[in-house]
């Protein structure tokens, strides 16, 4: 198979930027993407912009190439790229069937856990699709889909246990201003991404309760140890914790303007509500659903992670998000 046909399944801020950097490569291909809504696409026909989301970037497809049916651009392709948040990952792949998912290259995009599974994205696509753990590359950072947009330098990793697949897909996305890493730890640089949002999330409830720079950093260092002890514990193997994929994810979207995580956990740190959170962002942090998923392989595995269950007291249990975070801080090192 040439895989030379790439299904984007999303019309968010990643999926678009996803967009930008498939169609700035120069790699030989045919771009196809799902989007949701059919004025959604009508006006990106129109006018060359997703309404919603990334606006600045320009979209070079044609009638052809978009589609409001996920099942029919899935089976026109080679290569699927999976970008909706996870919450809505079922919903998109309702009419799809195992078969249609045979013979291509499934990678995800997605930081973040199916919610009523409680699965990471590649462990629900070889659980109800028989994907193979080998046909599946899981797409890390540092990016931010923002950064993309205005064609700053960003880092992508690619991670495998296919190693040529996951140059393949670096091939098709790497450009000027998009440089791509190969990894062959798949459940570690998926499940890093899933906790990184988790941590982004609390520091920005610390930021929003008037915790200073100082803190953040204690923070953030406490949680890529706490981000190491739960994949060694989920996946053994050797892997350097402070690679680009773990910390440097785990950086950015702690520290990012863009990181939406950071901006809801800002806001539930200044008292805003879960619900008033989310209608006020009209985004997805996809922290706050991670955060249950997380909680029950806490006590499935029985790990010690008091950053992670700090964030699901104050989001779960409605707990007082100043008296859980000084208990918090007075537990790290």
């Amino acid at each position: 198979m040439q895989y030379k046909k790439i299904g984007v399944i999303g019309s968010g801020s990643w999926a678009t930027a996803m967009i930008k950097m498939l169609t700035d490569n120069t790699v030989e291909k045919t771009i196809l993407w799902w989007v949701r809504k059919e004025e959604d696409r009508d006006y990106i026909l129109e006018y060359k912009h997703n309404p919603s989301y990334l606006s600045a970037v320009e979209i070079k497809l044609s009638p052809d190439q978009i589609s409001t049916t996920a099942l029919s651009i899935i089976q026109a392709s080679d290569i699927v790229i999976l970008n909706t948040p996870a919450a809505y990952l079922k919903a998109a792949l309702k009419d799809v069937q195992p078969s249609d998912f045979k013979g291509k290259i499934i990678v995800s995009a997605i930081k973040g856990i199916v919610p009523d599974e409680n699965l990471i994205v590649g462990e629900y696509l070889m659980k109800f699709f028989d994907v193979d753990l080998a046909d599946i590359v899981v797409v890390g950072g540092p990016c931010h889909a923002e950064e993309v947009s205005l064609e700053k330098l960003s880092y992508l990793t690619l991670a495998s246990k296919d190693v040529k697949h996951a140059g393949l897909i670096a091939e098709h996305l790497q450009n000027r201003y998009i440089n791509t890493i190969i990894s062959t730890d798949i459940l570690g640089v998926e499940y890093g991404a899933v906790l990184k949002n988790i941590y982004a999330l609390a520091g920005g409830i610390c930021h929003g309760l008037g915790f200073g720079d100082n803190f953040q950093a204690v923070l953030v260092s406490n949680a890529i140890r706490e981000m190491e002890c739960c994949v060694e514990v989920i996946d053994p193997q050797q892997r350097n914790i402070n690679d680009s994929a773990y910390l440097g994810d785990l950086l950015v979207t702690a520290y990012s303007q863009f990181s939406r995580n950071r901006t809801f956990g800002n806001m539930i740190g200044k008292g805003y509500s879960v619900q008033s959170a989310q209608l006020e962002m009209n985004m997805v942090a996809e922290g706050y659903y991670a955060s249950a998923c997380i909680q029950r392989i806490i006590q499935e595995y029985k790990l010690n992670m008091p950053i992670c269950e700090a964030v699901y007291k104050i989001l779960y249990q409605q707990k007082s998000a100043l008296q859980t975070i000084k208990v918090l801080a007075d537990s790290l090192t």
